[in-house]
């Protein structure tokens, strides 16, 4: 057992359901719900709404085994801690590893995604760089900012959804008005429902890019130092932003479905601006395009105060360089973790573009969810709030869709998880050598 971080060093428990609610939102809620359509379709052809459910099947498990967690170790690091402390070193270190190097690619992914809605692209590295630079000034304010934050981006982000799933249902009834309509809008709303070229394979990989997006709910969990009541609120703060977050991607997965069609879908560089554009509800294009970029921000947010928490629970144990577990005096917040996310975000902003994280974040984020889940497993029936059978299942299912991600997202997390476990190997024969 890992033993406790010393009174002055722990956070501030200042988060109450409704910010932790907004967190876990703004994680979910944000540019995966533009994204990660097309692929998804491609994937699964007409069979894009079973990949949608498979993905929520598995996210619910997991959402069940983690609450469980939480509520046993209500500290920061998410399955990082979860797996130190009931599976020893080694998985905990590559759940935490995971998560840190996958989600801050994906900050840089979200930072740029932002930027490639709200500006032309000559402005856009220097716009994601400042957004980073001001959201990672909000997160090192206080937790309780970045909730307050996160509440008006899922509040602006959820209304424009709204729009978005009246106008996909608008363009069906539509379809229904006049059934033999011809032309290239008919064309393109024309669904088939026959499955992709991949076939059940294909139906599995939709599920592993959309797991992507459902993954947000962990960054509760991840702040559970900093939640008031976490036993009791920690669990309901999942349960809700998990609800709200399915009944959302339910009805936009439906309507961008029946509006476009999949092979459209599976086309489209922007799938719900052209929801509301066939719907003919030009005026809703720039709006759209406007949440989406908003809604990019809100999950940028949500990843920072992640990482930055989980590399605190991991420099605590040794595992990064102890500077990384100071704690600001005023502000309860990991400010020098925080602080060192951002500017490894601004590095690969400068190194590379990273849009296309997603395959790659999905294959570190199930990882990190079967570390989670195996943990659940081995708790006592007394720690119990869910089956352990639903636990066996969360872990089955994240092997089941890590292995139909795309091949090169494969390759790529494995790379990674290698050069942490050897990294971390030589670190302990080094230190073993000194003893």
């Amino acid at each position: 057992m890992t033993a406790s971080p010393p009174p002055h060093d722990r956070l501030a428990r200042r988060l109450g359901l409704r910010g932790a609610v907004a967190i876990g939102l703004a994680a979910m809620i944000g540019a995966g719900v533009f994204a990660v359509w097309a692929p998804a379709a491609q994937a699964a052809g007409g069979w894009l709404l079973a990949g949608l459910a498979i993905a929520a099947l598995v996210a619910f498990a997991n959402a069940g085994s983690t609450a469980q967690l939480a509520v046993r170790y209500p500290e920061s690091g998410g399955a990082y801690r979860y797996g130190r402390e009931r599976l020893g070193a080694w998985p905990g270190f590559l759940a935490g590893w995971g998560f840190v190097i996958g989600k801050t690619a994906s900050c840089a992914a979200m930072a740029l995604t932002a930027a490639a809605y709200l500006v032309p692209p000559a402005w856009s590295k220097p716009v994601a760089i400042a957004a980073v630079v001001v959201l990672v000034g909000v997160n090192v304010l206080g937790v309780t900012r970045t909730a307050r934050v996160a509440s008006v981006i899922v509040s602006a982000v959820l209304a424009v959804l709204v729009v978005v799933v009246a106008a996909g249902f608008a363009a069906i009834a539509g379809v229904g008005w006049d059934a033999g309509a011809a032309g290239p809008e008919a064309a393109l709303r024309s669904a088939d429902a026959a499955p992709g070229a991949l076939g059940v394979y294909g139906v599995l990989q939709a599920a592993a890019l959309i797991f992507f997006a459902f993954a947000g709910y962990a960054r509760i969990a991840t702040l559970g130092e900093e939640v008031r009541e976490p036993r009791r609120t920690i669990p309901r703060a999942i349960g809700a932003a998990f609800a709200i977050v399915v009944v959302v991607y339910a009805l936009v997965g439906t309507a961008a479905v029946g509006a476009l069609g999949t092979d459209a879908l599976a086309a489209s560089v922007a799938p719900l601006v052209d929801v509301v554009a066939v719907a003919g509800w030009l005026w809703a294009e720039p709006v759209v395009r406007i949440a989406a970029g908003v809604a990019a921000l809100g999950s940028l947010l949500a990843l920072v105060a992640g990482v930055g928490r989980t590399s605190l629970a991991m420099a605590r144990d040794g595992e990064l360089p102890r500077p990384l577990t100071a704690v600001h005096p005023r502000f309860g917040v990991p400010h020098v973790a925080e602080i060192a996310t951002g500017v490894a975000v601004i590095v690969l902003l400068l190194a590379a573009d990273l849009r296309g994280a997603i395959g790659f974040s999905s294959f570190g984020v199930l990882l990190y969810y079967l570390v989670a889940n195996a943990s659940a497993i081995t708790q006592p029936a007394s720690e119990r709030l869910v089956p352990r059978w639903l636990s066996w299942f969360g872990a089955i299912g994240c092997v089941v869709l890590v292995v139909t991600l795309p091949v090169a997202s494969i390759v790529a997390g494995a790379a990674v998880f290698a050069v942490g476990a050897a990294v971390r190997g030589i670190r302990l024969a080094v230190a073993a050598r000194r003893t």
